[in-house]
């Protein structure tokens, strides 16, 4: 596994805190193997287990992706610029001198031991693969720089939405886009962890709120794998069903013909505990332009209003349920209203986890 290391705008996707934390935060646990657990509730096609729970979240890029470069001073005191031009932002690296790169690590591996400052790269732009040649800059006495800043992995906290009966689930509602380039990232894969939450910072109007917790990457912790990153929200497998849907409620999926505009709940996680919350269904829009904004809904609940101040990042994934059937999920907060979100449809969701 590799080292574990959204800007605000009007509206804001309603991620994790932390998405951007860097350095070693977890530990490989001796000895321990994965059990893989059964859960005892039946679900049918079109029942989903409903979730609410807060998980911790990492990934790790399919190659290395290129988040921006930059001018180098060498040790012949002048600056240098060697990928301008050839490497762009939103690229993924995926070989170097013809050795395949699936971490930072390997191109600083590759690095230490040049013999030639002629570096190849391979990259992947969109849907194309090609080779570019730059020359390493020499910036100390053996120690070589291409001049781009990368990123390999991404961690947080989010909420899990549902689970199906082949027990694949989904979160988010929305997809994890590089904070810095704001591409949707292309994963390799990925784990759940268990968390804790710790702390609540209230939303207020311009300033989103958020929840913070403590996620351990270890083995023991790891609660399943992540194999989808999409627009829809992020998608995988869960190994270890009862601890994760230790309330085991199983909903039937609505379609989005059947939401209505009136009252609704979300189902959340709040002050060690998941409970539904009141909110109100002002819009319902079949065609949305894009895939997560099908649902506008304004938080009603004077407790959840008192604690958060509305909705605030963390619960993006939080259940959304109409009459008993799971409607949709948060993803996304006006940052200059708290109160007020969107969320998508949970047919979309559960035609993505298939």
């Amino acid at each position: 596994m590799k080292n574990k290391g959204i800007k605000s705008m009007i509206l804001g996707a309603v991620f994790f805190a932390g998405l951007l934390a860097s350095g070693c935060l977890g530990w490989a646990a001796a000895g321990y193997i994965p059990q893989e657990e059964v859960s005892t509730i039946e679900i049918g096609e079109d029942t989903v287990l409903v979730g609410g729970m807060p998980v911790g979240i990492y990934m790790e890029t399919d190659g290395v992706l290129v988040l921006d470069t930059q001018t180098i001073e060498g040790v012949d005191g002048q600056e240098h610029d060697p990928a301008n031009n050839l490497v762009k932002s939103g690229d993924y690296i995926v070989g170097i001198n013809q050795e395949n790169v699936t971490g930072k690590d390997d191109l600083i591996q590759v690095l230490k031991n040049l013999t030639d400052r002629e570096v190849v790269l391979t990259l992947r732009r969109e849907d194309e693969t090609m080779d570019v040649r730059l020359e390493a800059v020499e910036n100390a006495p053996n120690d070589y720089k291409l001049g781009i800043w990368v990123r390999d992995n991404v961690q947080g906290l989010g909420t899990i939405t549902f689970l199906n009966q082949n027990s694949r689930f989904g979160a988010l509602g929305h997809g994890i886009h590089d904070a810095d380039t704001n591409v949707l990232m292309e994963i390799e894969d990925g784990s759940l962890y268990k968390t804790s939450i710790r702390s609540i910072l209230k939303g207020e109007y311009g300033i989103p709120g958020s929840m913070e917790g403590l996620i351990v990457y270890n083995s023991f912790n790891r609660l399943g794998s992540i194999d989808k990153n999409t627009e829809a929200g992020i998608y995988g497998a869960v190994d270890k069903i009862d601890d994760l849907f230790r309330e085991q409620i199983p909903v039937q999926v609505a379609s989005k013909e059947e939401i209505q505009t009136g009252e609704a709940v979300i189902r959340c996680y709040l002050e060690d505990e998941i409970r539904e919350y009141s909110v109100m269904i002002n819009g319902v829009d079949p065609e949305p332009k894009e895939v997560n904004k099908g649902i506008v809904f304004k938080v009603t609940d004077q407790e959840l209003l008192d604690k958060t101040g509305g909705i605030i990042q963390g619960m993006s994934g939080s259940p959304i349920l109409q009459d008993g059937k799971l409607v949709g999920a948060v993803t996304h907060v006006f940052v200059n209203d708290p109160t007020k979100g969107y969320g998508i449809f949970a047919e979309t969701m559960v035609r993505e986890a298939q």
